[in-house]
């Protein structure tokens, strides 16, 4: 599976590190760049973030971006969005950056909503600590495959503990009864996540489904997909799309010819810059 990965901008563009002072204890002084790795959000192993609080922070103006990875619920790690940190905190420079990982489904264990709970968990945890990270309430969420899933399923379903600006998926699958029948070797795999199938819990597959939760309040919401994805089927973001259209919700649809689960070279930069400005645009 080749899921996107931003980092490749970094080269492409030049970008280069910025230093940061990095700890794993309570932040200090806001005039400064702090980062914080493996913060804990929950009991498990597993339920841990990373954070970037960009200097110069503040309650009132410094945005979030929260990333989600990808990994068919059961694989995948923060890790893999690492680069693509550098390259946000490069071009949105007054954003502050989490990071997450969850609970992986397996052996039976951590079925859904375990997954979507944890994302839960992790905004609440880092929005009640908004005063001690300087960071305001002017949110995004970001997420590649599975993890485009459940920002979505995050930015619909929930209004609190913050209502994002944006949300903004790669390939995320949108509604899991559709999914699951379209047969693909993704879309069967469910069954590992759920431990179910949609005829025999059909309200486990709505209730995990974000096309379900959409509203005409729910944020602006880019979608990036591939027309060539043999994992998840370009339907997956039309059908969103066409449901955001029909509720009037700013949306974006692009989709890159004979691209797969993830691209690189040209279309990637695309989908970066296509990214950067839709933040700027809706996230303020």
């Amino acid at each position: 599976m080749r899921l996107i990965i931003l980092a490749s901008c970094l080269l492409l563009l030049g970008i280069s590190c910025k230093k940061a002072n990095t700890h794993n204890s309570a932040v200090g002084n806001p005039t400064r760049a702090d980062t914080l790795l493996n913060t804990s959000y929950g009991a498990d192993p597993h339920q841990k973030m990373d954070i970037y609080l960009p200097a110069n922070r503040s309650v009132s103006a410094t945005k979030v971006l929260l990333l989600v990875h990808g990994g068919g619920w059961t694989g995948g790690d923060k890790a893999d969005f690492s680069g693509s940190v550098t390259a946000f905190q490069n071009s949105l420079p007054d954003y502050a950056i989490v990071n997450i990982n969850y609970r992986l489904a397996g052996n039976n264990q951590n079925l859904f909503p375990t997954q979507e709970n944890d994302l839960k968990a992790a905004a609440d945890f880092v929005f009640a600590k908004r005063n001690e990270y300087f960071i305001s309430d002017k949110w995004a969420f970001l997420g590649a495959s599975a993890g485009g899933h459940l920002v979505l399923l995050q930015s619909y379903k929930y209004s609190s503990p913050v209502q994002p600006k944006a949300v903004i998926s790669f390939f995320g699958p949108t509604d899991l009864t559709s999914f699951y029948n379209s047969g693909s070797a993704a879309a069967l795999a469910l069954i590992n996540v759920t431990g179910t199938t949609p005829t025999a819990n059909s309200e486990r597959y709505q209730q995990s489904s974000p096309i379900r939760f959409v509203r005409a309040q729910s944020p602006p919401t880019l979608l990036l997909q591939g027309d060539a994805d043999p994992l998840v089927p370009p339907a997956q973001a039309a059908l969103l799309r066409d449901k955001l259209q029909l509720l009037a919700v700013p949306n974006q649809y692009i989709l890159y010819p004979n691209e797969g689960h993830g691209w690189v070279g040209a279309d990637l930069l695309d989908s970066y810059s296509r990214t950067v400005a839709f933040l700027k645009q809706y996230v303020n």
